[in-house]
């Protein structure tokens, strides 16, 4: 100990334990996966809150049209993407914002350009019985681009070590998207456009803000990073299938129990799945996170797989069971007695989800190896494996065979990935 420590009281020389405690808690906050999954959990409330505006303020046909025209967007999102957040992501690793910002936008100068000629050729020459008319049309060709710039800048802000303003950004968009949708509610709306321009005005204007602080954020010299976009688009054309394939294999199973089995036994089922989903949250969350970490330590060799899925395991292991029994003890004083049969799925769920939420991340290590064309195998493979098991199940075990059909799918798209993983490098 130096002579200047000697003199110091001992509160200088070593701090009291509740400061260090507070720093590392907000060290923790400021990791990029919990600030992602943050942003996710924002992102289900608001989606929860919405769903119950809507459900009282609209009658059942329009809330109908809302959803429908939801997942339309959702759906044209990811054709305009094209399966780049990730390879871009992984090829772009700690790139600045504004550079970030360039190369992405001019990814999706083309995909934006051939969805905004097909939404304009549908409208043309669309049958009157399918054309929802040009302001349907041109409000869902306008969120979709909407959609596809605020995904477009969560990949850039992991990219560019930015993941803070993108929190910030979907907090601002989460208040004014209430906002809005209690002004529609209050207002007594029953149009569902207007309540679709709500979604598009909540996500535009943070979005745009963003963007444009980001553009003029100076660079440091020497700090450019070389155009990698070709990588991206190929990489990105390589995870596509999967983006879509895992679409399907998360919802297929809500399509199939209505039309095989009933609508309240969807009600069912949707009660816990709904919820066992935020168990992978904070996985993907994570996965996302480090993609261009583990690009780099994958080039220089030093890419550790085997202890990257213990702990995933180890987190699996330990948090499935305490969510098992939560989800068992509460959810008939949460939901009430007629949902108690939906206990029966509690546990396939549950473990379908930790099934998953490893998953992303094996398949998270193939993309940093550069195996797209893996990812979106195993991916294809947990849809089909998954769809047939509702075919077959559903119609004789109710929603107890869609919860099995997602764990098999699932566990079969998880097998693959691992299995792809030890091929494509010895674990270490």
């Amino acid at each position: 100990m130096s002579e200047l420590q000697a003199e110091r009281p001992a509160a200088e020389v070593t701090p009291p334990r509740r400061t260090g405690a507070i720093a590392w808690a907000g060290g923790q906050l400021r990791e990029p996966f919990v600030q992602l999954f943050a942003s996710q959990l924002l992102t289900g409330g608001v989606a929860f809150v919405a769903n119950i505006l809507m459900v009282r303020a609209l009658a059942p046909a329009h809330r109908g049209e809302v959803a429908l025209m939801l997942q339309v967007v959702y759906l044209a999102t990811q054709f305009m993407l094209l399966g780049t957040e990730r390879s871009f992501v992984a090829s772009y690793h700690e790139i600045t914002p504004a550079a970030a910002v360039r190369a992405y936008g001019k990814l999706l100068i083309v995909p934006c350009a051939a969805g905004i000629a097909l939404a304009a050729g549908f409208e043309m020459v669309a049958p009157g019985h399918y054309n929802p008319g040009l302001l349907v049309i041109g409000l869902i060709t306008l969120y979709t681009l909407v959609e596809v710039a605020g995904l477009a800048t969560r990949a850039i802000a992991i990219a560019a070590g930015r993941v803070g303003d993108f929190l910030i950004c979907r907090v601002v968009e989460a208040l004014l998207l209430l906002g809005l949708l209690v002004v529609l509610f209050v207002a007594n709306t029953t149009t569902p456009a207007l309540w679709i321009v709500a979604y598009l005005i909540a996500g535009l204007v943070p979005t745009t803000v963003y963007i444009v602080l980001w553009l003029r954020r100076p660079a440091p010299d020497g700090s450019a990073l070389p155009d990698r976009n070709r990588l991206v688009r190929k990489e990105g054309l390589a995870l596509f299938p999967a983006a879509i394939s895992n679409m399907a294999m998360l919802r297929s199973d809500r399509l199939a129990l209505p039309a095989l089995a009933s609508t309240s036994a969807l009600g069912l089922y949707a009660a816990v799945a709904t919820m066992t989903e935020l168990l992978a949250w904070p996985i993907r969350a994570y996965a996302d996170s480090r993609l261009g970490k583990w690009r780099r330590d994958h080039q220089n060799g030093g890419l550790p797989t085997r202890p990257i899925l213990l702990a995933v395991g180890l987190y699996c292991v330990v948090v499935t069971p305490i969510a098992a029994g939560g989800l068992y003890l509460l959810i008939v004083p949460v939901f009430g007695q007629d949902y108690a049969p939906a206990k029966a799925v509690i546990v396939p769920l549950v473990a379908a989800a930790g099934l998953y939420a490893i998953s992303r991340v094996t398949l998270g290590l193939l993309i940093a190896k550069g195996r797209g064309s893996l990812v979106s195998a195993a991916e294809i493979t947990g849809f089909v494996v998954s769809f047939v098991a509702y075919l077959t199940l559903i119609p004789a075990f109710g929603i107890l065979g869609a919860a099995y059909g997602s764990l098999v799918g699932y566990g079969s798209c998880l097998l693959f990935a691992l299995v792809a993983n030890r091929l494509t490098g010895e674990p270490r």
